[in-house]
């Protein structure tokens, strides 16, 4: 484990410590994310990153760890305390973690967008 990163069981273990930051799009957030996680979507983290504590530390999420990987290296620039979630939520479900959706039902994991293939 890097300095930057954070496995599943450590984040289950002290959740309440972090501000969980999930940076997936709408549809995947909607489908279901780690209770009391905030969504901020990758593409608006620079507009929306003054929404965070400064005080407590970060775990940024996605799927697999690639897009929470770049919301961790945006958010250090900017003097974050800011780890990633290893693997991405898709290891946090494989170690039996929960997710919600809004109304606190059972969430699912959700496909990230295709992204369009050229001819």
């Amino acid at each position: 484990m890097s300095d930057r990163s954070l496995d599943p069981q450590a984040l289950a273990r002290e959740l309440d410590r972090f501000q969980v930051v999930d940076v997936r799009d709408p549809h995947e957030w909607e489908a279901g994310r780690i209770g009391g996680a905030v969504h901020l979507a990758l593409d608006d983290l620079g507009d929306r990153a003054k929404e965070l504590d400064r005080t407590r530390p970060i775990v940024t999420v996605c799927r697999s760890g690639s897009r929470s990987a770049q919301a961790v290296k945006e958010l250090a620039g900017e003097g974050f305390d800011v780890q990633n979630l290893e693997g991405g939520l898709a290891a946090w479900v494989a170690q039996g973690q929960p997710l919600v959706t809004g109304d606190g039902g059972p969430g699912a994991l959700a496909e990230p967008p295709r992204k369009p293939t050229s001819c």
